[in-house]
């Protein structure tokens, strides 16, 4: 009898940290960025494309959350950029808290961009507000195309759907229309870039779309 309270208990106090965060991002103007997907459906080859094409000035950090081992922080640390790896201790996602612990000594003087790789799930994640600007949802064309209905809060609060390795589209059968219009279905308003970490194909399209954001959040705000 005491499970729903005790629910509402811990996301009131995550939504709290959240906001913080939120707060805290908005006044030094950092993109912060929160990338959902279910295991394997290539976040973290996303974030290495990503990274790769930046320039070196580029003032990004990465936050990359396992249940354990820091291998995906390793990958990551190659392209010059800081990367600090979270480990959830068996939570099936990340939340606010462990964003702020992973920050603590982080100067966010010094960063523009934050992107935040959330523990591979696409449940539970969803619930948990980081602080982000935007939900990230990345599905890949080796999943089902039912993934948005079956998945539907994953993907209502997702800001962008990017559907990864089209490259393997006409070895499965992923129908790319019907992913994109069961997603449209669940969400009018979500935008959706297909691409293809191996060969390339689409990301110009991602990399415009996180220049645009991240002039918009760099923009001074208006005055009336």
């Amino acid at each position: 009898m005491t499970r729903v309270p005790l629910e509402k208990k811990v996301l009131s106090e995550n939504d709290r940290i959240a906001a913080e965060l939120r707060s805290m991002f908005q006044a030094h103007r950092i993109l912060c960025l929160n990338f959902i997907s279910s295991p394997g459906a290539g976040k973290t080859a996303l974030l290495e494309r990503t990274l790769e094409g930046l320039p070196r000035e580029t003032r990004v950090a990465t936050l990359t959350g396992d249940i354990q081992t820091d291998n995906d922080a390793r990958r990551l640390a190659g392209y010059g950029f800081p990367v600090r790896q979270i480990s959830s201790g068996g939570a099936c996602h990340l939340d606010a808290r462990m964003v702020q612990r992973a920050l603590a000594d982080w100067s966010l003087k010094e960063i523009d961009l934050l992107l935040i790789e959330n523990v591979g799930n696409l449940v539970c994640p969803t619930s948990y507000d980081l602080g982000e600007a935007a939900k990230i949802v990345v599905l890949s064309a080796a999943e089902g195309d039912d993934k948005p209905l079956k998945y539907p809060a994953t993907f209502y609060k997702a800001s962008l759907l990017i559907i990864n390795k089209i490259d393997l589209l006409p070895y499965v059968s992923f129908s790319l229309p019907t992913a994109c219009e069961n997603a449209l279905r669940i969400h009018p308003g979500i935008e959706i870039l297909e691409v293809s970490c191996t060969t390339g194909q689409g990301l110009d399209n991602w990399r415009q779309w996180l220049n645009d954001k991240r002039l918009a959040t760099r923009a001074p705000a208006n005055r009336p």
